[in-house]
């Protein structure tokens, strides 16, 4: 068999939608290769992949895993993708450092819109992809239906390389083997065990030779050769037709699409050789991600902080060769590192396509590329990580830990970036970003089993503010006696109200003295510190206060006389403005496929949006983006029903628009809970 057997170690990531069966995958993989002696399962939390204590706790992915194996004296590493929407950041970053991303599918036509935005991703940074459609024992639909199903979410063509050969069972059709589309031979599957090298069916020959000239057709589309030899009827070799599988394969043209079930090692031998043969070495990726000119280059696509070893950062080797304390872009590797699940084994060298742990790096990062020369090559561009979508307030149990839980959180955002976190400048609150409910509650079980770190999370506040409609004028005197200097402050103020998104104004119309200089700070201080919280209890935003009389004391009056008298003026007067209560307003973008457009429209409905308008989202064929305003106050769990209506893939972005005010029920409501938290 053709093909390029290349020995320079190569990367796959193992990507897909959550239950998949990716996991079980790299279970088999390794197996098949005799990595592993025997295969482990979920039930059992024995598995390669899921070695993190809060991946076992949910029996799920939460957290790529690396684990290495060879297949015919190659070199293989494999990372194992979390499969859940709110965990693809991960994956995201693992697919950028490997040669060729497995996406893992179920034949169930009604998941393949799940795939949608896994094949976008893949496609925008061209890396190269193959198809392996798992759980095919299971399988009762026709493969051409799902097919059709799995290529609407792809922009690149989909190349069945295989057929089943199904056979009557106790469940209806069951599939008993595959006939390779190239080499036209057909093979029996055995649970645990290499396939049997069968007789072709005479009934699965029009299939297989309608499957065959479709696949022959799409590769046609690349080589004018090929077209030339179909298009007079001749037969292409099989040399010629692997070259161009291959070929099309490397430069992200195409989709393979193989078939088996991982649980029992179906089509996972299959699956190897296709990797063998057509998957290009590491200089594909070097070149891809702009680091073609560095003699020596190292990619950091993950980071662990673990209890026992420290920060060990993950990272492919994409061109030289690494040591045990060599010195990369002015850092020393302090141990170099086989991954191998959640373990390590140490190891003295690393050559180009290799993935490895260094450790004691501490000042490593998720996309730092480690050079010879310490520079980031110019061509050499890391995509910005995922933008939150969903918050949760924070607070350590204990507060004497408050200090550990920053320094905590601050190793988890490393480790994961699209986790953030920060506090609020309107609430104060120490808030929790992510991309769901979901990774932030692993979050918080990593801060309870890693860091022994108890956390508290309640919904955040919402950032209402108040401001004024009516103007006023109000007196207020400060006077105290009390045995030597006194305390005396007098001014006259006046309040109005601004237009909206003016802030404070603040205005001096003393004449004569009235006031002396030294002391109409103070009365803009003193005010200023009121509007922090104004008679409905938020912050007061839009307005303006003048002074523009008032008496002083020659001895009595000081800075705190006035602060204080221009505070008792503004609590008198503010009751009387009419003060009316703002809610932000949020201008967010919804994008979901066209079909399930209907649906976002009642989300955004249900959740006193105002729909601005519906538009095609720029290159994301057959999906639409619908733009609309929404209070913050709805926001909070607006993502988690979002990927409820459209099968996870569903997502949006935000930004802050206005202020807008609020009456009526919604807004008594919100001053009666604002009043019933006890001051900090």
């Amino acid at each position: 068999m053709a093909g390029r057997a290349l020995s320079a170690p190569r990367c796959a990531a193992i990507v897909g939608p959550y239950s998949s069966g990716k996991t079980t995958l790299l279970e088999s993989l390794l197996f098949v290769t005799g990595a592993i002696n025997k295969k482990g399962n979920a039930k059992d939390h024995t598995m390669v992949g899921d070695s993190a204590p809060e991946a076992r706790a949910r029996g799920m992915s939460v957290e790529v895993s690396a684990a290495s194996a060879e297949f015919l004296g190659e070199k293989w590493t494999f990372l194992d993708c979390p499969g859940a929407v709110e965990l693809s950041q991960d994956m995201r970053n693992a697919v950028l450092a490997a040669d060729i991303a497995i996406v893992v599918a179920e034949p169930q036509t009604e998941k393949a819109l799940t795939l949608a935005p896994i094949f976008k991703y893949l496609d925008d940074h061209k890396i190269p992809h193959l198809l392996f459609v798992n759980k095919m024992d299971h399988a009762g639909l026709r493969v051409r239906d799902v097919m059709a199903a799995l290529q609407a979410v792809s922009s690149r063509p989909l190349v069945l390389r295989q057929v089943p050969i199904r056979e009557a069972g106790k469940n209806g059709d069951a599939v008993a083997g595959y006939v390779d589309l190239v080499s036209e031979r057909a093979y029996r599957y055995h649970p645990g065990a290499p396939s049997d090298l069968v007789k072709l069916p005479e009934d699965m020959l029009p299939r297989e030779q309608e499957a065959r000239g479709q696949m022959l057709e799409h590769l046609a589309d690349f080589d004018d050769h090929l077209l030339e030899q179909l298009l007079s009827d001749a037969v292409p070799s099989k040399e010629e037709i692997y070259e161009q599988l291959s070929k099309d394969l490397a430069g992200d043209l195409i989709v393979p699409v193989l078939m088996g079930a991982a649980e029992l090692d179906f089509g996972v031998r299959r699956l190897l050789k296709t990797l063998r043969h057509d998957v290009p070495g590491p200089e594909a990726a070097r070149k891809r991600l702009g680091l073609d000119g560095e003699a020596t280059a190292a990619l950091v696509f993950k980071t662990y902080h673990q209890a026992h070893s420290g920060k060990i950062a993950l990272a492919r080797v994409l061109a030289g060769q690494l040591a045990d304390g060599q010195t990369l872009s002015g850092q020393r590797i302090g141990a170099l590192l086989r991954p191998k699940g959640g373990s390590y084994d140490k190891i003295t060298t690393a050559a180009a396509g290799d993935v490895v742990g260094l450790g004691r790096m501490d000042h490593l990062q998720t996309g730092h590329v480690l050079t010879a020369s310490g520079k980031t090559p110019a061509g050499f561009k890391w995509p910005e990580p995922l933008p939150p979508l969903y918050a949760l307030a924070v607070d350590a149990e204990n507060r004497n830990d408050e200090v550990k839980l920053t320094a905590a959180l601050a190793k988890l955002a490393e480790e994961d970036p699209s986790l953030r976190f920060g506090h609020d400048p309107d609430t104060h609150e120490l808030l929790l970003q992510g991309q769901g409910d979901i990774h932030l509650q692993i979050a918080l079980e990593r801060l309870r089993l890693r860091f022994n770190l108890p956390v508290k999370s309640r919904r955040p506040q919402v950032s209402y503010k108040e401001t004024i409609r009516a103007k006023v004028q109000q007196h207020a005197r400060f006077k105290r006696q009390s045995g030597g200097h006194g305390q005396f402050g007098d001014v006259h103020v006046e309040i109005w109200p601004l237009e909206r998104g003016q802030g404070f104004e603040f205005h001096d119309r003393v004449v004569g003295g009235a006031v002396p200089r030294t002391f109409i700070g103070s009365v803009e201080e003193g005010i200023r510190e009121y509007l922090v919280k104004g008679p409905l209890g938020f912050p007061v935003v839009d307005v303006a206060a003048a002074l523009f009389d008032g008496q002083y004391h020659s001895v009595d009056s000081s800075d705190m006389a006035f602060k204080t008298a221009a505070r008792m003026a503004m609590q008198e007067a503010m009751p009387k403005c009419q003060p009316v209560l703002l809610e932000p307003i949020f201008a967010v973008d919804i994008a979901a496929p066209a079909s399930l457009t209907s649906r976002v429209h009642s989300l955004v409905t249900g959740r006193r949006g105002h729909i601005l308008q519906i538009a095609s989202k720029e290159g994301w064929d057959g999906w639409e983006v619908v733009e609309c305003l929404m209070p913050q106050s709805e926001l909070q769990d607006l993502v988690i029903e979002l990927r409820s209506l459209t099968f996870g893939v569903g997502h949006f972005t935000y930004r802050f628009d206005h202020l807008q005010e609020l009456s009526g029920r919604l807004a008594d409501k919100v001053i009666e809970q604002r009043q019933a938290v006890p001051a900090r």
